[in-house]
């Protein structure tokens, strides 16, 4: 049973929420305060969490990024905060998805089954083992590694590592990468792409000498073998 944390000070929609999970199967766990949701979330396992913005205790933004140093667990932000600048924040801290109130509560469940099937791909058991130089990543079973050290990535870091790995040596555009990646839940006039490449050359290039992931000015990206 996939297990789900809800960390959220508004107790009626904390309440719904858990309420209609359970429904859906999942196992469910409620935090009020944020350094309760923070403690949880790093001594606990969780297939996702849902995490407010603002919150008693610690903001929403310092506990998504307290999380994503420590684990890879899927993040989805919810918050009534609609502007562009706030979804942008909100992932550049390190959530994989982000979801303004009010909300469907069958979006929701669409968001997270969109999570798991990023997660794990179909079609992996039956994908190739992708090289570029020394980097290495094996779909069947997500490991991911440069120089034989284990890198951890995100659920967004690795699909879209594996997104540019199935088109090494082509450039790619940010529009390409956001339909093909994000899909519907994002469209132009955010800078997700670029705040996504960022995290992935933090680690798989900046702590090796040979550059893997190479900006095309104007137009996107390509990785390669320098």
């Amino acid at each position: 049973m996939e297990k789900v944390l809800i960390i959220e000070d508004e107790q009626p929609l904390a309440r719904f929420l858990e309420l209609e999970l359970r429904h859906e199967g999942y196992s469910v766990e409620v935090c009020h305060d944020g350094r309760e949701g923070l403690d949880k979330a790093l001594t606990q396992e969780f297939d996702v969490i849902l995490l407010d913005i603002l919150l008693p205790g610690i903001n929403g933004l310092d506990i998504c990024r307290s999380i994503r140093i420590a684990k890879n667990t899927s993040i989805i932000m919810i918050t009534a905060r609609n502007a562009v600048l706030d979804k942008v924040t909100g992932l550049d801290f390190g959530a994989d998805d982000y979801m303004t109130k009010p909300f469907a509560i069958e979006e929701l469940f669409a968001r997270i089954r969109s999570l798991k099937r990023r997660a794990v791909p179909s079609f992996a058991a039956h994908m190739p083992v992708y090289r570029v130089g020394d980097l290495v990543l094996e779909p069947a079973t997500h490991l991911v590694r440069r120089a034989d050290t284990p890198i951890a990535l995100s659920t967004r870091e690795y699909e879209l590592l594996l997104y540019l790995l199935t088109r090494q040596n082509v450039v790619v555009s940010r529009d390409q990468c956001l339909q093909d990646v994000w899909g519907y839940e994002f469209s132009g006039g955010t800078n997700v792409v670029d705040v996504y490449i960022r995290y992935l050359r933090a680690k798989i290039d900046d702590p090796f000498p040979t550059k893997l992931i190479h900006t095309i000015r104007g137009f996107g990206y390509v990785i390669r073998q320098a």
